[in-house]
């Protein structure tokens, strides 16, 4: 036996200790070196490499391999890996990256931290008693010190790192034993330390036929039968119809699926071990895809526990503990590359997340194939709504037109710009400015117009059926997907069993260990609901709060504008004077911009940092309430200056001489005198705008590339050498670098929030789903790519539906009713002209429009100190001035009294409202009950497989029936017949 040491050292006498227990572990060694125990082996060769197998793995089905796998692996307690190979040379492009036999493929991966050089790292693995090798490697230090005298170590610093060991070793105890529960479920692990990422380890997992197995009937995983049946689009008139317009279609459909429909489908049924006859087993490496491995593996890992420690710990808690820093499966292969064989994963890169196919159609089956029913399902989502945005962006546009092909047979424009009406308008601030003539709002009224004409009343009941129809349509959509990707018995609660989170054990862990500090060891310590009470009251509060906040900063943009115009009015400068309305109005929606992005990111951490305080106790809890709280704070902050001036400003101004006052001497904003519609619309797009450009794209793009470029500048190669070194990691290295897969919650709120801003203010901005289905286009492709190429590739959950994301759109389309019939009738003039013209006009005309909604005022009636400073600013002296309102004349008993035709305006438009919600509500109710949720030809087909699989199982009964009955008939006792010629006569 050869030596690495001499006798006294305490690494030599931790390996002779671990032999004496008869436990001996054999951990692949890249480097070459053997572990001691393996030198003990004299009939091994030194060149061989081992990895541990428990004995339940032993009859593990490995598939057919070149040497007989199936005996070779049953025979031996551990397997001698001779072949060397990298995961990508060794492993077949199909199956994907390889253990380093070549044969059996890496499902998952499983980061950790390496302290100590990788030489060192090779020769010596923790496992078995923890106490007994800390004890052993004290006494052995001691013996070895002699009478050395005491170290002038600062015990502080000697506590310091003793801690950071004893951490240290007690992570590696449970990263040994939770490894050892993942093999004793039948999981093999290879480890690679010798990589070329220092400090980084990779653990990584393959799963048996005999795990896949197991797993995939216990997670009860629709798989495919070999009985398959005819599927009919409907009846011939209608498979002639889609048959013609999947041809036209052809040049938009990805070339990743067939040119035709598919006609044929398998029957699927959960998998069983007994059942296995059923299924087609043929090929057992591609039965179970990359996907469905690798979401089994996560079960396995998400149910072992480590329970030898104080407290049980799962993969969740022990990846919150840092024992392992990452857990992911790999991806198929590269996306690009002269060497980047064809795999899924390069086709979704050509076919999908390019921008040269944009026009194309989504390849959703090859998505949920790649990265499963979640997934899939909200790309599917995405395609469905940017398909609806077509139809609402053309007559979006086509209400645009209308209003620039009217603009000029606009009679209360044409009489707001004509300068012989000579009306005086009253200031719009005290002192600061003066009076001003009516038709320098010219430009302002007639750009008015182009939102706020006949149409917009038409476009906003579109738009409340256009919801209805696409909540429709997705409801179908997504029902035909559960067909096609069999999922119509699946339940939500198979998808989302209660696997406690990791920050939900550590909490019960600290909490458990104060009580059981504060009382009796012999009483039982059970954590209550109200343990958690404080933080969800917390929660409350600071939500509150943070919308509280919101509406500040919105009273801080009031308070800007207010004072940036009597700023301009007061200033010398002639051009600042010339542009007071386009400068306020411009500078303030950027401001409103800028506040909503920077305020996103904030309420964004808020809501995640009191989820957490919450702890809920699973992923889904989780999920819910995050969603929940981002959405409150995010709707809160996107839209509170929207609302402000859409019901808010110009509301409770009071009048000259008797305004509202906010503070101070500023008194409240007045709309302008076509409205304060314009200004909405130009809040509004400039948020959406400025929203999708900013927060969502550039952000998105320039935020990856900004990291890679830090990357670049820190690291000592240059761009070839840089390539060069990516050429020779494997895939498990490469996919390292890539980013964390953070959820789909960050891209639903995304278009949510676009959702909301295309539905409930459409009336004042009818480009709004022009400008969403921009956006959108390139929103597919952006996510496409970072899904491929710059984050690791996600766990494939199932899912049948969007989940609570569903409940969200709805009720946005429901309010989005309400607040259309508010914004036509309070905000825009459309009641107050109709108003006029039906019963106050002499002609039946708008003409006297302007005249009839502006009230006269006496300047002498001026409090003290709210006069302008130039009173003759006109050139003349202003005696009567006028302002928008329906106020009693000066001549009346009762002066600046609201007068009644404030009062019969005020009846009409509550009186829209009313209409108008219960009139649309009633249509997209009756749209909703004429489309079925479910269409026939699925409705039929899901019936047929119904029956198909009753006689399936009918027929595999009555087979087993007829080999028992031929099983009875013939009894082991009756004796055999003898042939004639034999048989004894009786003669």
């Amino acid at each position: 036996m050869e030596r690495h040491g001499d006798d006294d050292d305490p690494m030599q006498a931790i390996n002779n200790h671990d032999k004496v227990y008869g436990k001996t572990f054999l951990v692949h060694d890249l480097s070459g070196s053997l572990l001691p125990e393996l030198e003990e082996q004299g009939a091994m060769r030194r060149n061989d490499y081992y990895i541990p197998v428990s004995g339940e793995e032993k009859a593990a089905d490995f598939g057919n391999t070149k040497d007989g796998g199936v005996s070779q692996y049953s025979k031996y307690d551990s397997i001698p890996l001779n072949s060397l190979k990298s995961d990508e040379a060794a492993s077949d492009p199909k199956q994907g990256p390889t253990f380093q036999d070549g044969q059996r493929r890496v499902d998952y991966v499983l980061t950790y931290h390496v302290q100590k050089p990788p030489s060192v790292c090779r020769k010596t693995y923790r496992f078995a008693d923890y106490h007994i090798l800390r004890s052993l490697r004290r006494s052995l230090s001691m013996m070895r010190s002699g009478d050395t005298p005491p170290s002038k170590e600062d015990p502080e610093i000697a506590a310091h790192n003793h801690r950071l060991d004893y951490h240290e070793d007690d992570k590696r105890f449970r990263q040994t034993e939770f490894e050892d529960n993942l093999r004793e479920m039948g999981l093999e692990l290879e480890k690679d330390e010798g990589n070329k990422i220092p400090g980084i380890g990779f653990l990584k997992i393959h799963a048996p036929w005999n795990v896949l197995c197991r797993e995939a009937e216990f997670m009860k995983l629709k798989m495919p039968t070999k009985k398959v049946y005819e599927v009919k689009q409907g009846s011939n008139v209608v498979e002639r119809i889609n048959l013609f317009i999947h041809k036209v279609t052809a040049p938009l459909h990805p070339k990743v699926e067939p040119n035709r429909p598919q006609n044929v489908k398998h029957l699927s049924h959960p998998f069983s071990r007994e059942k296995q006859h059923l299924f087609d087993l043929s090929d057992r490496e591609s039965f179970f895809d990359s996907k469905t491995r690798a979401s089994i593996v996560y079960e396995v890992l998400k149910r072992t526990r480590c329970t030898k420690a104080k407290y049980t710990m799962g993969i969740t808690s022990l990846l919150g503990n840092g024992v392992y820093t990452a857990a992911y499966p790999l991806h198929d292969g590269d996306v690009d590359g002269m060497g980047a064989e064809a795999n899924d994963r390069k086709i979704l890169y050509e076919e999908w997340a390019s921008y040269s196919v944009f026009y194309k159609y989504q390849p959703i089956g090859l998505i949920r194939k790649y990265f499963g029913e979640k997934i899939g399902l909200y790309f599917a989502w995405l395609g469905v709504y940017t398909q609806m945005l077509i139809p609402a962006a053309i007559v979006g546009v086509i209400v645009f037109l209308y209003g620039c092909a009217t603009v000029d047979n606009d009679i209360p424009s044409m009489e707001i710009c004509d300068p012989r009406n000579n009306i005086t308008m009253c200031p719009l601030c005290d002192r600061a400015c003066s009076y001003w003539k009516l038709n320098t709002a010219c430009g302002t009224a007639r750009a008015s117009h182009l939102f706020d004409n006949p149409a917009t009343v038409f476009f906003s009941i579109f738009m409340a059926l256009w919801a209805t129809m696409f909540m429709e349509h997705w409801k179908r959509r997504q029902m035909r997907l559960n067909y096609i990707w069999d999922l119509t018995g699946f339940e939500e609660e198979e998808a989302h069993k209660d696997h406690h989170r990791a920050e939900y054990e550590i909490q019960v862990m600290q909490k458990t260990l104060k009580k059981q500090d504060m009382y009796p060891k012999d009483k039982k310590v059970k954590l209550t609901c109200t343990d958690r009470a404080p933080a969800y009251m917390m929660g409350l509060f600071l939500m509150l709060f943070m919308i509280g906040v919101t509406f500040a900063v919105v009273f801080g943009v009031i308070l800007y504008r207010i004072s940036i115009k009597a700023a301009l009015h007061m200033s010398s400068n002639p051009t600042a004077r010339s542009n007071i309305r386009a400068t306020v109005k411009g500078t303030a929606a950027v401001i409103n911009l800028v506040i909503i992005i920077i305020m996103d990111e904030v309420y964004g951490a808020i809501a995640r940092w009191l989820t957490v305080l919450e702890v809920p106790k699973t992923d889904k809890s989780f999920e819910e309430r995050l969603i929940i709280k981002t959405f409150v704070l995010k709707f809160a902050n996107a839209f509170s200056p929207i609302v402000y001036l859409a019901f808010f400003r110009g509301r409770m101004v009071g009048r000259p001489g008797d305004y509202v006052y906010v503070i101070g001497s500023y008194r409240m904003e007045e709309c302008a005198h076509a409205g304060c519609l314009m200004e909405l619309c130009i809040q509004l797009c400039i948020t959406m705008l400025g929203k999708q450009l900013i927060q969502n794209n550039l952000f998105e793009i320039g935020i990856p590339k900004i990291k890679k470029l830090i990357r670049r500048r820190k690291s000592d190669m240059d761009s070839q050498q840089q390539e060069d070194y990516n050429m020779t990691l494997q895939r498990h290295e490469k996919d390292h670098f890539l980013g964390p897969f953070v959820g789909l919650s960050p891209e639903y709120m995304e278009m949510i929030i676009q959702f909301g801003m295309v539905t409930l203010f459409v009336a004042s901005f009818p480009l709004a789903p022009l400008f969403a289905l921009l956006n959108n286009i390139i929103e597919i492709r952006l996510d496409a790519k970072k899904f491929v190429t710059e984050v690791r590739r996600p766990i494939a959950a199932r899912a049948k539906d969007i989940g609570i994301w569903y409940n969200l759109l709805r009720g946005l389309s429901k309010v989005a009713v309400i607040v259309n019939a508010f914004v036509i009738s309070f905000t825009s003039d459309f009641i107050p002209r109709l108003v006029y013209q039906y019963m106050y006009s002499p002609d039946g005309s708008m003409h006297g429009f302007v005249n009839h909604t502006l009230s006269y005022f006496n300047v002498s009636d001026f409090k003290p100190g709210t006069a302008p400073l130039q009173p003759m600013h006109l050139g003349y002296e202003v005696q009567i001035c006028r302002y928008k309102d329906y106020r009693e004349t000066l001549w009346s008993n009762t002066p600046y009294d609201l007068s009644k035709e404030f009062w019969a305006i005020l009846a009409c438009r509550l009186a829209f409202v009313i209409v108008f919600q219960n009139v649309v509500m009633l249509m997209s109710d009756f749209v909703d009950w004429l489309i079925p949720d479910i269409p026939k030809d699925i409705s039929l087909q899901i019936h047929k497989e119904k029956i198909l699989m009753v006689e399936l199982f009918m027929k595999e009964e009555e087979g087993k029936k007829l080999l028992r009955d031929n099983h009875t008939n013939q009894s082991p006792f009756q004796p055999r017949s003898r042939p004639a010629s034999h048989t004894p006569s009786n003669c």
